[in-house]
């Protein structure tokens, strides 16, 4: 669908989103324990639009921006079928990156409990708590910085993207408070909706104007998700429901549909 934002309605826009995601960050815990809903409703639910989104929206995003890395790629040097997955390991790249903060922290402080503990002392050491909390950062703040031309691009996608991305946090925030129950809860939650307005100031100063730097940043967003959402939604020993999943899968399915097909 298209959208007929200026650069200034686009950038009021982001900032408006930026705004209630941080919010969402903030409120992640109430979400989870909504009065009369269980926690593995709200969870999986969010889980499903999680993953619907990546699957319907993010993967074909992250292969219509191959495209402009391909563009780019051939001004240097002679295209190659190799060339053409360059994309893709931009998105490689950030799942391993996440990938390898899990096991640095599951080494460090071990397995995150089940339920998180008060009592329990702080499992890993500060500064792999650090660590990984500033990858947060740089994931929000990612989000939020390609959210003025995500808008611009679409607004109904943006819509959608925004929805995905508030629910999703539900779940980073369930395992970021059972893996650091203390530390988290005391600053973290506030340091990563800082870091979504962060995105949208840096975003207003220095706007990203490349096609082919949103097409890698979207990318390396792509693989940090991809690791989150199935970390969190998939395991077996998570609390989840998998009927409440599959409502938040086909209810985001559906709405994605929808707005795909008004803007034909």
């Amino acid at each position: 669908m298209g959208s007929e934002l200026t650069t200034g309605q686009s950038v009021a826009g982001a900032l408006l989103i930026a705004v209630v995601l941080s919010a969402l960050h903030l409120a992640a815990p109430r979400i989870r324990r909504l009065p009369g809903v269980p926690e593995a409703a709200t969870g999986s639910f969010a889980g499903g639009l999680a993953v619907a989104y990546v699957f319907l929206h993010l993967l074909p995003e992250v292969a219509e921006g191959n495209e402009a890395v391909g563009e780019a790629l051939g001004q240097v040097f002679r295209p190659t079928p190799l060339s053409d997955l360059g994309i893709f390991l931009v998105a490689l790249t950030g799942f391993t990156v996440f990938y390898g903060l899990e096991r640095l922290a599951d080494r460090a402080g071990g397995s995150a409990p089940v339920r998180a503990d008060p009592d329990r002392p702080a499992g890993a050491p500060a500064g792999v708590y650090r660590l990984h909390l500033a990858s947060f950062m740089v994931y929000n703040a990612l989000i939020t910085y390609t959210m003025a031309l995500r808008l611009r691009t679409g607004v109904a996608f943006a819509v959608l993207f925004t929805v995905a991305m508030g629910l999703h946090f539900v779940l980073t925030d369930r395992g970021l408070e059972e893996r650091y129950p203390r530390q988290f809860s005391t600053g973290g939650r506030l340091a990563l909706a800082a870091a979504l307005i962060g995105g949208w100031v840096v975003s207003a100063l220095f706007a990203p104007s490349s096609v082919l730097a949103v097409a890698l940043l979207t990318a390396l967003l792509a693989g940090s998700v991809l690791l989150n959402v199935f970390k969190e939604e998939i395991p077996s020993g998570r609390r989840s429901s998998f009927a409440w999943f599959v409502v938040g899968l086909v209810l985001y399915a559906g709405l994605l549909a929808l707005v795909t097909a008004a803007g034909e």
